[in-house]
C-alpha cells in the first residue's frame, strides 16, 4: 500500500428530521448566506425547515447556482458577501451548489488577491469562509471533501478547484428530502457514485486489501439499492443507503494509499462543457469504453470486479472481461442513463473539438499510468459513438 495522509474534518448529521440541528452548528452571531439553485427547496419543504432552524440568525439568500456552476455566478455571490458582511455560508443542494459554495468561500476570503486566480488551482487558497451543507441531491460526495468543479466562462473549461480550507464544517444528510427528486437526477446520482468508486478501484493492486473491500461494498450496495430508489421513491432505507454510498464514494476513504485513474472524468468534463450533458451521462458513456480500451492494463482488476461484483466466474478471462463490461453498461442503461454518444446526438464530427479542449487544458497524459494520450482519448471517444 502506498504512503498517505488522511484527515476529514466534516461532521456528518444523518437521518430524518436532522435539518433542525443546523441551529446548533452555526453560532447565532453569524450573518448567514444561504446558497441554492433554482428554487426547488421552496417546493419540497427544505427551505421552510432551514428558515425555522435559523430563526435566531440573520439570514440572507443567494440563488441561481447552475447545474454546472460557473465563475461569473460565483463572483456575484462574493460581491453580496462583501456588501452584506456575511461570515458564514450554508449550501443547500447537490454537488453543483456545494462546489460553487466552496469556491465562493475561498474567493470571498482572498483579500487583495484576484479571486479569478483561484480557478483551476490545487491547494492555493490559504483561507475560506466557514460553511455548512444541507444535501438535497446525493451524487458527487462534495458534502464531505475539499474539491469542486467550476466552469471558467471565458474559456468554457470545467476546472478543478481544491483546498483543505474548503471542507464543509458539517453536512446534513436527510434521505427524506430526496423523495421528490426527478428519476433522472436519482439515476444520475447512482451512476456518479458508481463511477467515482471505479476510478479509485479499477486500477492495479498495491496490496490495498481494505480499500478494495470498502470500494466493493459501495459498488455492491449501489447495484442492490440503486434500482430500488427508482422503483419506490419513498423507500427510506434504499434512499438512505444510496445517499451514504454517494458520500463514502468520494470522501477519501477509498482513495488514499491506492492508484487513481480519473480519465473517465477528464474526458467526460469536455462533453459537459461543449455539449451540456449531465455529468453522470458523460461517465456512463466513457467508463465502459475505457474498460474495453484498457482491458489489458486493467485485466487483473476487471477480473476481480467481474467475480466480486457481478459473480462472473465461468468462461475464459476474455469472456469474463467482456461480461463485466457488458454488465456495467447494462446497469447504467437499466437506470435510464444512455451509454453511447449517439444517444445524445454527438457524432464523429464533434470529436476534434473535444480533443482540442483536452489539449487546451493539457490533459494529454491521463489514467493511473498517465498513458492515455490525446490519440488514445480520440480513440476512446470514437469507440464511444
Amino acid at each position: 500500500m502506498n504512503n498517505f495522509e488522511f484527515q476529514n474534518p466534516t461532521k456528518i448529521i444523518f437521518g430524518k428530521g436532522e435539518i433542525a440541528k443546523i441551529a446548533h452548528e452555526i453560532p447565532s452571531d453569524k450573518n448567514v448566506l444561504i446558497i441554492y439553485g433554482g428554487g426547488s427547496i421552496k417546493k419540497n419543504g427544505v427551505y421552510d425547515q432551514i428558515m425555522a432552524a435559523l430563526k435566531e440568525h440573520h439570514v440572507a439568500e443567494f440563488s441561481g447556482i447552475e447545474p454546472n456552476p460557473n465563475d461569473t455566478t460565483c463572483f456575484k455571490a462574493v460581491r453580496q458577501i462583501h456588501d452584506q458582511d456575511i461570515d458564514f455560508l450554508l449550501a443547500i443542494g447537490g454537488g453543483s451548489v456545494i462546489d460553487a459554495t466552496k469556491f465562493i468561500a475561498a474567493a470571498a476570503a482572498a483579500g487583495d488577491a484576484d479571486p479569478r486566480s483561484l480557478l483551476g488551482t490545487i491547494e492555493v487558497a490559504s483561507r475560506a469562509l466557514p460553511f455548512g451543507v444541507v444535501l438535497t441531491l446525493p451524487a458527487t460526495g462534495s458534502e464531505m471533501n475539499p474539491a469542486a468543479i467550476i466552469t471558467n466562462t471565458s474559456t468554457h473549461e470545467k476546472t478543478v478547484f481544491k483546498s483543505q480550507h474548503v471542507f464543509p464544517q458539517f453536512s446534513v444528510l436527510d434521505p427524506t428530502v430526496t423523495f421528490t427528486l426527478p428519476p433522472r437526477q436519482v439515476a444520475n446520482g447512482v451512476v456518479d457514485a458508481f463511477t467515482h468508486v471505479m476510478e479509485q478501484y479499477l486500477t492495479y493492486s498495491v496490496n490495498h486489501k481494505l480499500q478494495e473491500r470498502f470500494a466493493e461494498s459501495i459498488l455492491l450496495t449501489l447495484v442492490e439499492e440503486g434500482p430500488k430508489t427508482l422503483a419506490n421513491p419513498t423507500d427510506y432505507d434504499a434512499r438512505a443507503n444510496m445517499m451514504w454510498c454517494c458520500t463514502m464514494a468520494l470522501n477519501g476513504l477509498i482513495r488514499y494509499g491506492v492508484p487513481n485513474d480519473w480519465a473517465t472524468h477528464m474526458i467526460g468534463h469536455t462533453l459537459t462543457a461543449l455539449h451540456g450533458l449531465d455529468h453522470a451521462q458523460t461517465l456512463a458513456i466513457i467508463l465502459p469504453t475505457i474498460m474495453e480500451y484498457k482491458r489489458d492494463k486493467k485485466r487483473d482488476r476487471i477480473l476481480q470486479y467481474a467475480e466480486r461484483i457481478w459473480n462472473i466466474t465461468e468462461g475464459s478471462q476474455e469472456e469474463r472481461i467482456d461480461a463485466a463490461i457488458s454488465k456495467t453498461r447494462e446497469f447504467f442503461e437499466s437506470l435510464g442513463v444512455k451509454t453511447h454518444l449517439r444517444d445524445y446526438d454527438i457524432n464523429e464530427d464533434d470529436i476534434p473539438k473535444l480533443i482540442g479542449q483536452l489539449r487546451d487544458q493539457n490533459l494529454t497524459a491521463l489514467g493511473e499510468h498517465k498513458d492515455i494520450t490525446l490519440e488514445d482519448s480520440q480513440a476512446i471517444l470514437e469507440e464511444s459513438l
